[in-house]
């Protein structure tokens, strides 16, 4: 099968700008503490005052639904991107009783997996202009798998975009403690890599790491547009960007 490339930036036309954009992981359920869909909601204000645009996991339900309708009331439906897998859109609707408003949800494409949602929810990003990355925001199983498959894509150089955690409460520290304590702390991750990964407790600080964060060039450096996945260990090789699906 051929690469699926993660491009490193899209190319704007002449004398354009792409915005910054942030993918988020989150909950499509509320959770029990109405603190994180105010973190949620806070979080969309700050990427509105910073110009970003949002690309998420298209539902409309829970912590999703808050900040996606938040930044549409903001910055309008065309700053918000969502990929939806066929199966959730049913599911949501059998849920909810309701059909999708893309005037209150922004955009959204149906695909037909959540391999293909990942992959479309990162290109945006990767697209993006300076500052774009992927934060965590709190939410269960799904939102766990997704931040875990992208801080590794960002530690094997499938794409150069910060990962952060918004940390609303504690809802992280059980993770952080663990990965630090023990995949750390065991031998299993090196702290270089771990360290690559930001925990914030404020929306306006996730936004201020991800402008200041800049890809470091460490490790295995590997060729994923190449069919063998050459690698070489020096310094010499460009980080390489893309995915083979």
């Amino acid at each position: 099968m051929s690469p699926i490339s993660l491009p490193s930036q899209e190319s704007p036309s002449a004398g354009k700008v792409n915005p910054p954009v942030v993918c988020v992981y989150c909950g499509s359920s509320p959770g029990n503490d109405s603190a994180y869909l105010d973190a949620a909601r806070a979080f969309a204000r700050v990427l509105h005052q910073h110009g970003f645009h949002l690309v998420y996991g298209g539902g409309t339900t829970g912590i999703m639904g808050a900040i996606a309708r938040e930044v549409v009331k903001l910055s309008g439906p065309d700053a918000v991107q969502g990929y939806i897998p066929a199966a959730l859109v049913a599911y949501e609707r059998g849920k909810t009783g309701k059909e999708r408003d893309n005037t209150t949800y922004g955009r959204f494409d149906v695909v037909p997996d959540m391999h293909t949602r990942k992959m479309l929810m990162a290109r945006r990003v990767q697209c993006g202009g300076p500052g774009s990355g992927f934060v965590a925001l709190s939410g269960g199983l799904g939102t766990i798998e997704e931040l875990m498959e992208i801080a590794t894509w960002q530690q094997l150089g499938i794409h150069s975009r910060g990962v952060c955690l918004l940390n609303v409460g504690g809802y992280w520290d059980g993770l952080v403690n663990w990965i630090e304590k023990v995949v750390v702390g065991k031998g299993f991750l090196s702290p270089e890599h771990w360290h690559a990964v930001g925990v914030q407790s404020r929306p306006e600080d996730v936004v201020k790491w991800l402008q200041e964060w800049r890809a470091e060039e460490k490790g295995v450096k590997l060729d994923w547009r190449s069919e063998t996945g050459t690698a070489k260990e020096d310094s010499d090789h460009p980080r390489a960007v893309g995915v083979d699906l």
